[in-house]
Parts: C-alpha cells; structure tokens; sequence
C-alpha cells in the first residue's frame, strides 16, 4: 500500500504485516500516550487500545497532541480514537474511558504484544509492571518532566522499575518541573521504537538500560540498570 510506502525499507514486507497483525496497548493518552498512539497508528499497528479516564482541560493545550480549544471536557481515549479514524482507518483503535486500576488491569492489559506505560503516576507504573508480569507481555516505561526524560523496555521477570522508583508514592516530578512540549514526544517516539522492536523482533532494545536525555543541555546517556 502507498501509505506504508516509506516505512519500506527501514522495514521490511514482512515486518510491516507483523505490525499489521499487531496488538498494543497504550495506557494514558495525554502528553506520552497521544503521540505514542499517533506514531505507532501510522506506522500501521493494527489494533491499537487507548486507555484513559481523563477528560482535556485547559492546562493540557500547551503538550498534549489531542488537545485543543474544542476538544475541553472532551474523553482523552475518546479522542485518540476519532483522530486515528481520520489518519488511518485501516487500523482499529479500542477506547477504553477508564483509569487503570489493580482490578481491571489484568482484564485491560490482556491479549496485547507489548504495552506502553504512558501514566504520570509512579504507582500506576508500578501497577502495570506488575500486571504485565503476570500476564507475561513486555513494557515500554517512559516519563517526561521539564527539559528531561527517560525511556526503557522491561520484560517479565524483570522488574526494572522496582530499581528506578523506590517508594510508590514519590510523583511529584513532573509538577516541580513543569513538562513543555517537546518533551513527550521525544519519549514517546522512543517508546514507539521500542514498542516496534517489540513487535518485529528486530534491533537492539533497552532493556536493562535506561535512556536518559537532558534537551536543555542536549545530553543524552544510556545506563545500566
């Protein structure tokens, strides 16, 4: 298809109908997860869920891809779905309107390839590593605050946030620091490649590593968990 005409050959025929025949899952569509859904929608990720129990206001015009002046008070997981009917509606998008809890994660998350955490609360993190352990699929973890932000993949077993965040209740991050713009989408297009990696079985993940990047100094570094 001339759609995915430039995806070739970065990917392959083969990988481009893995993707395709694909499922992930995307959980929180503000600042990370509307560019996450954006991106991996048109690279041509078949099913894609959005999960998201917030509704747009106004302090979500000046990062979130989905949000604008008309769209306040509006579902965020809603809106990811109407913007992916406009830009590809050869995938389908399943819109969940709800919060991720620890009763119905395992229901949520079941049945995807790969999941991207895109919450803003460390115990939300928290709670998707562990549903996503349970039911044995792979995460991408990312989180944006001010000029700085950090992306890995985690695998069953792995419990890499449990060596990143200490306490479960230690959010404040991104309210001492703000988040602007370009932030999110940088980490969430991260997140999409590792998503893709994922996906295809191809390239080197960070997993076990922590990309870290600082856009105020221009700094980027990848550690060792």
């Amino acid at each position: 298809m001339d759609r995915y005409a430039r995806n070739m050959t970065a990917l392959s025929g083969e990988e481009n109908e893995l993707l395709r025949g694909a499922c992930a899952c995307v959980v929180g569509c503000g600042g990370l997860g509307g560019y996450a859904v954006e991106t991996l929608g048109r690279l041509g990720v078949g099913t894609i869920t959005a999960i998201d129990g917030d509704v747009f206001d106004e302090t979500n015009l000046n990062r979130q891809l989905y949000s604008d002046t008309q769209a306040l008070g509006e579902s965020k997981a809603a809106a990811a779905k109407s913007r992916m009917a406009l830009v590809n509606p050869g995938i389908r998008v399943n819109a969940v309107e709800a919060f991720i809890n620890e009763h119905n994660a395992g229901d949520l998350l079941r049945g995807h390839g790969v999941i991207v955490d895109a919450v803003d609360s460390i115990a939300a993190k928290m709670l998707i590593q562990d549903a996503a352990q349970k039911l044995k699929i792979p995460f991408v973890h990312g989180a944006a605050a001010g000029w700085y932000g950090q992306v890995t993949t985690v695998f069953p077993g792995d419990r890499t946030l449990d060596k990143v965040y200490r306490r479960r209740d230690a959010d404040g991050a991104e309210k001492a620091l703000g988040t602007l713009s370009f932030t999110p989408a940088l980490v969430a297009a991260a997140q999409a490649a590792e998503a893709v990696k994922v996906l295809t079985g191809r390239g080197a993940l960070l997993r076990g590593w922590m990309l870290f990047f600082d856009l105020l100094e221009q700094e980027y570094e990848i550690v060792e968990l």
